[in-house]
């Protein structure tokens, strides 16, 4: 089992920039693939950013390209995801998602077998 616990959002300004944090525990041998996806409310969950956990191989949404960034962190079982220049439509509860199988760079939320509770980001203009 693998459990992931996300930190790092909190209330910010339009142009500010947070850096959120994924902690991973557990059977961490079986992650292949990891990322970021956002839900707003009143909205699908979407897929942000996305890494494989072996190799340098990731993948950010053309929306946000310009401005997150994916890493992982393999010393310390983190992946955390860098946003700069935040605008109001970032606004969201964004979760971490951990997927086993085979190593692929996806957003299908069906991919992924464990979720972490999610951290909230808001964007005030």
């Amino acid at each position: 089992q693998v459990q992931l616990v996300e930190s790092g959002g909190g209330s910010v300004q339009a142009g500010e920039s947070l850096t959120l944090s994924c902690a991973v525990s557990g059977s961490m041998y079986s992650i292949d693939y990891m990322a970021w996806f956002r839900q707003a409310p009143g909205k699908e969950r979407e897929g942000v950013a996305t890494i494989l956990t072996r190799g340098m191989n990731s993948f950010v949404h053309d929306s946000v390209r310009d401005r997150f960034t994916i890493s992982r962190n393999d010393a310390k079982n983190t992946m955390s995801l860098q946003m700069a220049s935040l605008k109001p439509e970032d606004t969201a509860m964004y979760y971490c998602a951990a997927g086993s199988g085979r190593g692929i760079l996806t957003f299908h939320p069906s991919q992924y077998n464990f979720w972490g509770q999610g951290t909230q980001v808001t964007v005030s203009s």
